[in-house]
């Protein structure tokens, strides 16, 4: 009887809207599509134009008319704290370095499909918007609704495919970024025209605005600027400096909204004015994104969905118009950037890409749309025409791009190829999860890749898990994920290069990188510890009970070890999709590799001789120990040709271990160990248990190299 009640319902809305947007989020990310178009495509569905006309009683139901207030108000807030994310996030040092490029593109990018837009409005006012606007702020809206880029997607798009620090991405960003600014004046200028129903009546809001934004960048930015050389750290930021901080965002919304503006407007200036110091915006980022991104501003893309009726294009003529807008859109951002961008110098592929990339329009063009439909001045047909043209636009970036690569390839795969054979370059992938592990990895590669007949060359990949990561906390990862490795790699005497990616499928990426950079290994780390017999009577009982078991593992997969279920997992994955060798570290407290142990179970094992005889020549303190468990020695020539050919070069260093059992004292008197992974999975299924007491180790899967002796 309670679920009626006004806050009873607003909680339901809450729930299906979250719940919705989040599984719609999480689907179109798995499609390569960004986030935010299946939040957009949650509000369609729990819209009328789905939820509405398949199933009218429940619609109506969750979403009755006089309810929705409570969702726009809500979601307003959310877009309020956005804008001011995205002002903070706006970078403005980093726009010098290419200041008139990114100016001239940012600049005509806007120019031209705010003409045509304007041209397009000449065509469609009659039929659209002749009985409740004047044609002046119509036109004017849709040239700023065909100029939007969304500069919050562009970034993250960026990000994913891992352009941030390329001159395409650097140049994108910066383009955006200034688009962003021009954008948001430009919009104010265009609701102040509106609401006056002229140029000249608008000036003095356009003044009154222009001063408040001078107040802004040179009173209370220098203001702002020693506060954050105080509060440069999480702990001297304390509520009050948050509070003032949520005070400041306040104020700035309330001013321009008062001054007929909008309220978004003052919340991305309040944005921009803060304290230029990393440290302090990353904190306050870290505190009001989480709310705005996760919970708010989901409400207001189902919001926007609630006033997108899709029945309402019910003729031919209207989708026909429908395409004609989305084409002059893309038409005109497209050759607005990549024109221009062309005749500064950029390459043909580079030029594309850019036209693409400006042309998402995402969130920042429902923010337009939604104003202009609250102004009254976009019919809810043409409303819905736009809304389509906004998720199209945003849809084919990330294919297009896609294309743009398979036409317009940067790298020449073959010739990269023979040019690595000819200088006998082994080319290593090292995906490192922690700064320490990574250092362990370096050494293992170091004494164990590194050949004779190739020189070894390192790529250190680290992987940050979601694509929402923010800009700032972007950059502490890829300092905390490479933090000791360079200098390692300078002990170790290792050339190495730095990759960091974003992604939402980590396993997937390291796969994608180390296939499409033709790696010849792949190394990355188990990261287990111990075990013993009474875990495993421990890890039967849990499994036994689904919930109890599950938050076992959940809180001890660090502490525990298990041989036999340590490859089944995203090593597995490594193992059957990567395109060459694959190494897997098990670090047992890894100090240093001295008593190696080499374990050959089945015939599939001889290639392990090589990496012995690598880490022979490239640690002088090393020592094998050759454990033949099935008699190979005896059985198989090979064998027994590899190892006397060992012993014959290391006579002090290689022998035969005579020990019958692999217990723990025995296994303890080692510190590393090499194994195939086909005998690891063999020996980790066996009652005996001969794995439980493990040294750290290198499980190898070998694939066909171009380097066949080391």
């Amino acid at each position: 009887q309670h679920i009626g009640q006004p806050f009873a319902l607003l909680l339901l809305q809450l729930l299906s809207i979250l719940l919705m947007a989040r599984l719609l989020g999480n689907l179109f990310n798995r499609m390569g599509q960004p986030t935010v178009i299946g939040e957009i495509m949650a509000g369609i569905l729990l819209g009328p134009s789905v939820l509405g006309y398949v199933w009218p009683d429940l619609f109506n139901g969750l979403f009755p008319g006089d309810s929705l207030n409570n969702i726009y108000y809500l979601s307003q807030v959310g877009l309020v704290l956005f804008m001011f994310v995205i002002g903070m996030e706006l970078n403005v040092s980093s726009l010098k370095s290419k200041l008139q490029e990114t100016f001239i593109i940012s600049q005509s990018g806007i120019l031209l499909p705010f003409v045509l837009g304007m041209l397009l409005a000449v065509f469609i006012y009659k039929d659209f918007a002749a009985s409740q606007t004047l044609y002046l702020p119509f036109a004017l809206f849709i040239g700023i609704s065909l100029s939007i880029t969304a500069f919050p997607v562009l970034a993250r798009i960026i990000q994913e495919k891992d352009l941030t620090r390329t001159h395409l991405g650097t140049m994108s960003l910066g383009s955006a970024a200034i688009g962003d600014v021009t954008a948001w004046c430009l919009l104010a200028v265009v609701i102040a025209i509106s609401k006056t129903g002229s140029m000249m009546d608008s000036l003095f809001t356009l003044l009154l605005t222009m001063l408040y934004v001078l107040l802004m960048l040179f009173v209370v930015k220098p203001f702002l600027k020693r506060l954050g050389e105080h509060y440069r750290t999480l702990e001297v930021v304390n509520r009050s400096t948050v509070a003032f901080i949520f005070l400041m965002l306040l104020a700035s919304a309330f001013v321009t909204e008062s001054l007929g503006i909008h309220a978004l407007f003052g919340a991305f200036l309040a944005g921009v004015v803060m304290p230029p110091m990393t440290n302090f915006r990353r904190i306050i980022v870290d505190k009001v994104e989480d709310v705005s991104v996760s919970l708010l501003l989901p409400l207001f893309f189902v919001f926007t969905g609630l006033r997108t009726e899709i029945g309402l294009l019910n003729t031919p003529d209207l989708w026909l118009t429908c395409g004609l807008v989305i084409l002059v859109a893309i038409v005109g951002k497209f050759g607005g950037t990549a024109i221009p961008a062309r005749l500064l110098g950029e390459s043909t592929r580079n030029s594309l890409s850019m036209g693409v990339l400006m042309n998402t329009r995402g969130l920042m063009e429902l923010i337009v749309l939604n104003i202009g439909y609250e102004m009254g001045i976009l019919p809810p047909t043409l409303f819905v025409m736009l809304v389509i043209m906004a998720l199209v636009t945003t849809f084919m970036a990330t294919p297009t791009l896609s294309l743009i690569d398979r036409f317009f390839p940067t790298r020449n795969k073959a010739e990269e190829l023979r040019m690595r054979h000819q200088l006998g370059i082994f080319k290593s992938l090292v995906a490192v999860g922690n700064p320490v592990n990574g250092k362990v990895l370096l050494n293992v590669a170091k004494s164990v890749l590194d050949g004779s007949k190739n020189s070894l060359a390192v790529t250190i990949l680290h992987v940050t898990e979601g694509t929402d990561v923010n800009l700032f906390s972007g950059d502490d990862f890829i300092e905390e994920g490479f933090m000791g490795v360079r200098h390692e790699a300078e002990n170790l005497g290792i050339p190495i290069q730095t990759e960091y990616k974003v992604t939402d499928n980590v396993s997937h990426e390291i796969v994608h990188t180390t296939n499409d950079g033709q790696y010849d290994f792949l190394l990355v780390g188990g990261g287990v510890t111990m075990s013993t017999p009474k875990d495993r009577a421990k890890r039967f009982k849990l499994e036994r009970l689904p919930f109890i078991g599950a938050l076992f593992f959940r809180l001890n997969q660090q502490q525990v070890f298990y041989p036999s279920a340590l490859i089944k997992d995203k090593t597995r994955y490594f193992i059957e999709n990567s395109q060459c060798s694959v190494g897997v570290v098990v670090n047992r407290n890894f100090t240093s590799i001295k008593k190696t142990l080499v374990v050959l179970y089945g015939e599939e094992d001889l290639f392990l001789l090589r990496y012995g005889r690598r880490l022979l020549r490239n640690n002088e303190v090393a020592t094998l120990r050759i454990r033949d468990i099935n008699g190979l020695l005896v059985s198989n020539e090979a064998f027994a040709k590899g190892v006397l050919t060992l012993m014959k070069e290391f006579p002090d260093r290689v022998q035969l271990c005579k020990a019958t059992l692999m217990d723990k004292t025995y296994m303890e008197s080692f510190s590393f160990m090499l194994i195939s992974y086909a005998s690891w999975n063999l020996l980790a299924n066996r009652d005996d248990a001969p794995l439980d007491f493990i040294p750290s180790s290198l499980i190898i899967h070998k694939r066909t190299s171009r380097f066949h002796q080391g």
